[in-house]
């Protein structure tokens, strides 16, 4: 644990959830191959990769540059302009896929195993913190097993604009009932998590898994309060 900043006393703790609990990239990577999996039961999709999608995403990205907040709004247009794209505009048939194809990524998008060194760490802080996830991304505390540790989670969109915009935190803070500046935010990002964190008011903690040099980081504008490499390191706060 590394200090780079002097600490408020810590009251409560918020944290993201992907590639901080846990690595997000296994589970994501079977999500959207459950996704085109649908899609390819229709013609003319069969022979559609996933490359030809993303590319489709990011344009719906560049003609909705807000899209971005909500990432289950965002690609949801994805697939309804994907299939367009590819000659299927019957507005019922759009909607059907679309729906069959999102609720496909959503099972596989919670289908997330979270080590037990981030179930232990989480157990031991929630027995003296109050706890709370602040995410921009979708997965669901309650189906990845997570909803016991934590009083609420806050997802991009629907409760605000995404990291690194103060909404969330804000809220946040709010609903705990504690002032911004007594919440540790974790997180692995140093855009979104580190810099969203410390405008907003709050001290952040940044879980540098890969042990890389922080002043090395394009996205490090600011300075963390905290640097860990691991989750098991926030068992010193107790």
């Amino acid at each position: 644990m590394h200090f780079y900043r002097s600490l408020n006393p810590i009251k409560a703790l918020t944290f993201d959830l992907d590639d901080t609990l846990y690595d997000n990239t296994p589970f994501m990577a079977k999500a959207e191959a459950a996704l085109m999996d649908v899609l390819k039961q229709y013609e003319p999709l069969q022979h559609i990769q996933l490359s030809d999608f993303n590319r489709v995403k990011q344009h719906v990205l560049i003609d909705e540059p807000d899209i971005y907040h909500d990432v289950l709004i965002w690609r949801a247009a994805a697939i309804r302009r994907f299939l367009m794209l590819n000659g299927i505009t019957d507005n019922h048939k759009l909607e059907q896929i679309t729906d069959l194809a999102m609720d496909e990524f959503v099972v596989w998008r919670n289908k997330i195993t979270v080590p037990s060194e981030s179930l232990n760490t989480l157990n031991a802080l929630a027995q003296k913190f109050p706890l709370a996830v602040i995410t921009n991304g979708n997965a669901d505390i309650a189906k990845i097993g997570l909803e016991q540790y934590f009083q609420f989670s806050l997802r991009g969109g629907a409760d605000g604009l995404s990291k690194p915009y103060n909404d969330m935190f804000t809220l946040a803070s709010e609903r705990l009932n504690i002032p911004l500046n007594h919440i540790l935010h974790v997180g692995d990002n140093l855009y979104a998590d580190v810099q969203g964190a410390i405008n907003s008011g709050m001290q952040a903690c940044w879980i540098n898994e890969f042990d890389i040099d922080l002043y090395q980081q394009r996205l490090a504008r600011v300075v963390p309060h905290i640097e860990i490499t691991q989750l098991s390191e926030l068992n010193n706060l107790l």
